[in-house]
């Protein structure tokens, strides 16, 4: 019984974060080609557990400090704007709860997995530069964007298989993307769908391998800007599938959640600017992860 409940909650942790609706808006957004973006940000994440009874598991609790580096480069690809993005994290986890009635803890830090995301729109958002950029912009306040992102994490976070609890995943996820950017005066409406792929983790917890089937996901967010660089949006999201095989067999355990978020970014100077969120998830199955996360960050221009 020890083990079998051991391996269902190292099945569920190693997900309920990491699978964590990101409801990220302005992901397509017309940029002049030729920049560079660089970054840093703070999140604090806060976690209720649930899983089946029949486990024994019970009042499982996470709280988390995330601090993260982030690089964008703009660049023309076939006369269209395309960006690349590498996110890098380094985190302190802490998990608490009842295993068959006795307290258990358990903490984490180190690296997180290495995120690459490149990005290319394929209708409108001609790729432009300086006064050509700032004379388009302004001659089409009412325009519409379709493009395509792939996002590849990275098994670089800090991992070891004979631990319960990990921060990295050891495998790789590939997530291809395809949005639309409708705006309108002030005022931009996105959506974005995307699949999460799996590759097998032939290592995980306790000498087992773990499979996945695909996590399909749909968010749209409502933007209004107030000025280059002054805005706000809200957000909200769904996601459904990834369910584990262990070994070959069904762990039957079909992700199922929703997720909403307010975001908002002022300027500081024309090249300096911060932006604050606040994300809520919640597990709409009997077992998963209901999350609360605040997040700031600054970015700098180049």
């Amino acid at each position: 019984m020890i083990s079998r409940t051991l391996i269902a909650f190292s099945l569920l942790l190693s997900c309920s974060y990491t699978l964590a609706l990101e409801l990220s808006p302005r992901q397509w957004s017309h940029l002049p080609t030729g920049l560079n973006f660089g970054g840093m940000g703070y999140a604090y994440v806060e976690a209720d557990i649930n899983f089946d009874p029949v486990l024994e598991l019970a009042d499982v609790e996470m709280e988390s400090e995330l601090w993260l580096g982030k690089y964008i480069h703009t660049f023309a690809l076939f006369d269209r704007s395309a960006r690349i993005d590498i996110t890098q994290g380094y985190q302190e986890a802490e998990w608490t709860g009842l295993l068959q009635d006795e307290p258990a803890k358990a903490t984490r830090n180190g690296p997180t997995d290495t995120f690459v995301r490149f990005s290319s729109n394929l209708y409108g958002a001609p790729a432009l530069q300086g006064k050509d950029f700032a004379a388009y912009r302004a001659a089409n306040s009412n325009d519409t964007i379709v493009g395509f992102g792939l996002v590849l994490r990275l098994p670089t976070g800090d991992y070891h298989d004979k631990r319960l609890l990990n921060l990295g995943g050891n495998r790789y996820v590939l997530r291809p993307q395809l949005g639309i950017s409708r705006q309108h005066g002030p005022w931009t409406l996105e959506a974005t769908t995307e699949a999460s792929l799996f590759f097998d983790n032939d290592e995980f917890f306790d000498g087992n391998k773990l499979e996945q089937d695909p996590l399909y996901i749909v968010h749209a967010h409502l933007i209004y800007t107030f000025r280059p660089g002054l805005w706000v949006s809200a957000s909200a999201g769904y996601d459904y599938g990834g369910e584990s095989t262990l070994n070959g067999q069904s762990k039957d355990d079909t992700k199922q959640n929703t997720g909403w978020s307010l975001r908002g970014a002022i300027p500081i100077s024309r090249t300096l600017g911060i932006n604050i969120a606040y994300v809520s998830t919640r597990t709409e199955e009997d077992t998963g992860a209901d999350i609360e996360s605040l997040l700031a960050s600054f970015a700098y221009m180049w």
